[in-house]
């Protein structure tokens, strides 16, 4: 299943939390003439560094048909990011 969402929140340094819904397909949507550019050149230098097109094609999509449930967090401090993809 590929992603739907992904939730971005932040907190602050005075505490409070910055929260951020991204909703994944119309941001694909909009951004599907820079996505054919990046696989083109994703292709190109495949074939510039001897790998095979269709084996990274086909790891780019495992990485991302996994990427539902995975959470990221980074605290520092009184900083802390946290991005949780749905």
């Amino acid at each position: 299943m590929i992603p739907h969402l992904v939730t971005y929140r932040q907190r602050r340094h005075d505490g409070r939390w910055l929260r951020v819904y991204v909703p994944v397909l119309p941001v694909v949507l909009l951004l599907s003439p820079l996505l054919l550019l990046a696989v083109l050149g994703g292709v190109v230098a495949c074939l510039i560094f001897g790998v095979s097109p269709v084996g990274a094609l086909r790891g780019a999509g495992r990485l991302l048909w996994a990427l539902p449930g995975a959470r990221f967090e980074i605290e520092q401090g009184r900083m802390a990011v946290l991005v949780s993809v749905r």
